[in-house]
């Protein structure tokens, strides 16, 4: 593969600055999640609010259809049934929510090889299926992670000071 230039390098820097590489801030979107057991990756706040572990698949889901967007693939191939919020279940074990952030972690990889696979010249055309740039697609990406991570990191916090 040839070597990204250099807008889409720094889309690339930011989507993974987003998802698991250092950043400044703070935490980015895995870091928000790592060390979360099941039961408190499934915790919600109060009733018909996601928890931390749907946040994590939502989040996976679009990373997938941006990936799909990009590429042009067909709807349908998510590893789940449905779109945009994903139910946790009523008995969170361990196996799952490893198999969940696996499934995040692989949507991230996915897109990723998808944008770092894009010439300089693609950024600024529309994505397949839709009227945003390829550009702006991944910029979006890159925000909505750190939106979510921000999100994890209150459910956290609410967690700790609900417990006392």
């Amino acid at each position: 593969m040839a070597r990204p230039g250099p807008a889409v390098a720094a889309l690339l820097a930011l989507i993974d600055e987003a998802y698991d590489r250092r950043s400044w801030h703070g935490p980015n979107l895995r870091g928000s999640l790592r060390g979360l057991s099941a039961a408190r990756a499934s915790w919600r706040p109060f009733e018909n609010r996601h928890s931390a572990w749907e946040v994590a698949v939502h989040a996976a889901y679009w990373k997938y259809a941006a990936w799909r967007r990009l590429t042009g693939e067909k709807r349908g191939s998510f590893a789940r049934p449905g779109s945009n919020w994903f139910d946790a279940g009523a008995k969170p074990t361990e196996a799952r929510w490893r198999e969940d952030l696996a499934l995040l972690a692989a949507c991230h990889a996915r897109l990723r090889e998808a944008v770092a696979n894009l010439a300089d010249e693609d950024l600024g055309r529309p994505a397949a299926g839709g009227r945003e740039t390829a550009a702006r697609l991944v910029r979006g990406v890159a925000a909505h992670d750190l939106y979510h991570a921000g999100q994890i990191q209150l459910l956290k916090r609410l967690m700790v000071s609900r417990s006392r």
